[in-house]
């Protein structure tokens, strides 16, 4: 297929390990109480998968249907130029069936039935979640221009697959005290988010609203310092009562990582802060991991 590497650059590959690590938290949370069943754990990762390409191409015809993506663009050039728009809405409704089919296949494999309430409640929250994937940067008024995307991936990077997963995995609702792992996950996804828009404060302002552009560029610094904060005082907080041995305290490994992102988006600026997007997204993956061995 000559289009096939436009098609996996409009993937984003790079942005994909950040939308399993609320799900590796969630089920590994889940493992103690009861045994996740093996089929259920791997439909909740491809559904997770798909819905992210989903928002990712979405995103991509989006920003090239309203003129953001141009030459200037400081970020990856992804496939706009290379893919039609037909091609791309192809991806879309792709992405639709291939995440409606994996959800589906989730939640029977979890719960036996897709006609019981919980079922239907799930089916909702799929619903929504793929319409969340769509609306960032599609349709007439895209939540993503009007600076609403930090909380839409609070909720849908954090919250909903931590929490959700675990309920998947587990069929028991999630304890107060596992909101916070989730709001961890939450913000430091906030986090990648914020440096991607400081990364694009520049070309953003001509067609878009993004949170980094109503605070400026030096004050979204200070948010993404205020984000990675949070998101390790609810780590501590959640290690500090749930924890056994100190074998939990092993997440901690990745803490100086997330100090020198820190630091380094900090002091820069444009096209350099690009590399400290997959930085903060791979380190989020490791801690995640650390966190679902020794927790």
């Amino acid at each position: 297929m000559a289009n096939f590497k436009y098609y996996i650059k409009s993937a984003r590959l790079r942005t994909l390990p950040l939308s399993l690590s609320g799900i590796i938290i969630g089920v590994s949370l889940a493992s103690k109480i009861s045994e996740p069943d093996v089929l259920t754990v791997l439909f909740t990762c491809l559904t997770t998968l798909f819905l992210q390409i989903l928002s990712n191409v979405s995103n991509e015809l989006g920003d090239h249907l309203l003129g953001t993506d141009t030459e200037d663009r400081l970020g990856p050039q992804y496939s706009a130029g290379n893919l039609s728009i037909a091609e791309l809405k192809r991806m879309i409704v792709a992405n639709i069936i291939l995440s409606s089919a994996s959800g589906l296949t989730m939640i029977w494999s979890a719960f036996g039935s897709l006609f019981c309430i919980k079922s239907l409640i799930f089916i909702l929250l799929g619903a929504c979640a793929i319409v969340a994937a769509i609306k960032y940067t599609l349709g007439k008024n895209p939540y993503g221009y009007r600076a609403k995307g930090d909380l839409f991936v609070f909720i849908f990077f954090g919250l909903v697959p931590v929490l959700g997963s675990y309920y998947i995995a587990s069929e028991t609702l999630p304890t107060l005290l596992s909101i916070l792992p989730a709001a961890a996950i939450g913000f430091f996804s906030i986090g990648v988010l914020n440096i991607n828009n400081i990364r694009d404060i520049v070309t953003d302002a001509n067609t878009r609203v993004t949170t980094a552009i109503k605070f400026g560029e030096n004050n979204a610094k200070i948010y993404q310092i205020i984000l990675v904060t949070l998101g390790w005082i609810c780590l501590f907080v959640y290690t500090y009562y749930s924890s056994v041995d100190w074998k939990s305290y092993i997440i901690l490994i990745t803490f100086p990582i997330y100090i020198i992102n820190t630091y380094q988006v900090y002091r820069r600026s444009g096209r350099s802060l690009d590399a400290m997007l997959p930085m903060l997204v791979m380190t989020t993956f490791l801690l995640s991991i650390l966190f679902a061995i020794f927790n």
